[in-house]
């Protein structure tokens, strides 16, 4: 839906699912969307590089968040949100319930 107004695809989603979820890294992201990982690697350096996203090392993983020192941070999701609510049924829900609990080992789904 933002994809003209960002310059591409993987931007807004990449943006959209650091909304849902408040940090991500970026294999995350390219199963989530099963999309392939380059792009995605390549949007949050991009992000990063501009000051939207800052990242943490977490052992060997980049995990990365909104920058709260950004200066339009407070537009931005505010925009994000508002082409959340245009997205269809399935897509709400399925940015919505992301677990990142982990499961006992064994446990049946």
């Amino acid at each position: 839906m933002l994809e003209e107004l960002f310059g591409s695809k993987n931007r807004e989603r990449v943006l959209q699912f650091i909304l849902a979820n408040k940090e991500g890294y970026a294999k995350e992201i390219s199963d989530f969307y099963g999309s392939s990982l380059d792009p995605i690697q390549k949007q949050l350096d991009r992000l990063e590089i501009a000051g939207i996203l800052v990242s943490k090392k977490v052992g060997r993983t980049r995990l990365f968040m909104f920058n709260p020192r950004y200066a339009f941070l407070e537009e931005l999701k505010a925009l994000l949100q508002k082409a959340f609510e245009f997205y269809p049924p399935e897509e709400i829900e399925r940015l919505s319930m992301v677990r990142k609990r982990p499961r006992r080992k064994g446990k049946p789904l």
